[in-house]
């Protein structure tokens, strides 16, 4: 089943590799998440220094639902995974499952995201891209994990 994926570290300390390697990608995705936040909720200009557009897709009608940043909704999605990632590598083989399906959600959101950047706001956030890389980083864990 998933025992060989996520294999002991060492045999000695009962951490489990894979979980624990997505709580990091799931910290990096975290952070992301809350700059983004913060920076919308002190209205703040978002620097981007690789692409622009980044103020064109954070301001645009698909950057809030409800009058909250789609980031806060991201900084909570990445805390569950990073949480369940965590249970996870000290044995808890729910988690483990429970984190293979918010990735996937996640994975799924981030699709959409991608399109709407591409296809409909015509530019890029560098900020968002990272966080479409994290989670795809993180559902590529889950695929791998469910594979075994």
């Amino acid at each position: 089943m998933n025992d060989d994926i996520i294999a002991e570290d060492d045999g000695h300390s009962g951490i489990k590799k894979l979980p624990l390697a997505a709580a990091v990608v799931a910290l990096i995705g975290l952070v992301d998440a809350v700059y983004l936040t913060v920076k919308h909720f002190r209205n703040e200009v978002v620097p981007c220094s690789l692409l622009e557009g980044c103020e064109k897709v954070l301001t645009s009608a698909y950057a809030e639902i409800g009058g909250v940043p789609i980031a806060a909704f991201g900084a909570f999605a990445y805390f569950l995974a990073f949480s369940l990632a965590v249970l996870a590598a000290y044995g808890n083989r729910l988690t483990w499952t429970l984190f293979r399906i918010q990735v996937t959600l996640m994975a799924a959101y981030t699709l959409w995201l991608l399109y709407l950047q591409a296809f409909v706001i015509g530019a890029f956030c560098q900020f968002c891209l990272i966080s479409a890389a994290t989670t795809l980083i993180l559902f590529i864990f889950a695929l791998f994990a469910r594979g075994k």
